[in-house]
């Protein structure tokens, strides 16, 4: 290890470490012209509600004096899928830092139960695709990072669907609606699941005294955030998939967002078509892969 150095190892962020993790990613980012999917303030607002994982270790940062040099995290958004992102300050690269942490991930997510562990980067970074392909069984997927251009966005939308925040006695249906959109299995009880729902942050799609799909969304920081926004196989081709993403842009609006975004896999195209329809834009490429148990 570096001298006058510490590895530090959490559960969760508290706000000292949000703020000593703002500056690293902006330092990163700036440096590097690439953007990360840290998703730091849905770790801090999360961070108190850690309840049957709270001895499983998410937040690996390094830290040189009193300086934080690097940051991995592990995260679950819902089902037994994790997702492995991470940063190095500029300043103290190829000192064998990244490699250090990523170890002791490695021995973290042995001790987890997961289908998936999933390896991530901007598309962009060449050495952070060249240290996940050591580690990797295989690439997975590439997503679109989204920005909306409000100067694009329709003003008119047909209105049929009643869209009511989810209860946590719709767990199960959110659940089974997730397995219809993407194919995950997400438990009834799973704690991000849960959370969301709780939380206020997601939303029911209903029409014709049945539910038709659903959404979250989340606002930090002036950006808001549409996630996991999907109609049931059965009702698509109706227009509700535009009315619901319309719906999700004019409330975070409303919520006092200046800035949506949202994440979409590249070789969707019917979303793709959709959202570039209704005013968003590609801004980055995040790429995935498996890794190598």
């Amino acid at each position: 290890m570096i001298r006058n150095s510490k590895i530090v190892l959490k559960s969760c962020i508290d706000k000292n470490d949000y703020d000593a993790l703002k500056n690293l990613e902006r330092t990163c980012a700036e440096y590097d012209s690439l953007s990360f999917k840290l998703e730091l303030d849905y770790r801090l607002e999360n961070a108190g509600k850690i309840s049957k994982r709270e001895t499983e270790l998410n937040e690996f940062m390094y830290y040189v004096e009193n300086e934080l040099a690097g940051y991995i995290n592990i995260s679950n958004f819902g089902g037994d899928n994790l997702e492995i992102t991470g940063m190095v300050h500029p300043a103290y690269r190829s000192r064998g830092i990244f490699t250090q942490i990523f170890a002791l991930v490695q021995d973290e997510c042995k001790k987890r139960k997961s289908d998936e562990i999933l390896l991530l980067c901007d598309n962009k970074s060449h050495s952070g695709i060249s240290f996940i392909e050591k580690f990797s069984q295989k690439y997975h997927h590439s997503e679109y990072d989204m920005v909306l251009n409000r100067e694009l966005f329709p003003q008119k939308c047909p209105r049929s669907l009643n869209i009511r925040m989810a209860a946590e006695s719709d767990a199960k249906i959110i659940a089974e609606m997730n397995y219809d959109f993407f194919g995950i299995i997400i438990k009834e009880g799973d704690t991000a699941l849960v959370d969301n729902i709780v939380n206020g942050r997601t939303f029911i799609a209903e029409a014709d005294n049945g539910n038709v799909g659903s959404v979250r969304i989340e606002l930090n920081d002036g950006t808001g955030g549409i996630y996991g926004l999907g109609v049931l196989s059965e009702y698509r081709g109706r227009g509700y998939g535009r009315e619901l993403l319309m719906w999700s842009v004019e409330k975070l609006i409303e919520m006092g967002a200046d800035r949506v975004i949202l994440q979409v896999d590249t070789d969707n195209e019917n979303a793709l078509n959709l959202y570039k329809s209704c005013g968003f834009e590609d801004e980055n490429v995040m790429s995935y892969y498996m890794m190598r148990r």
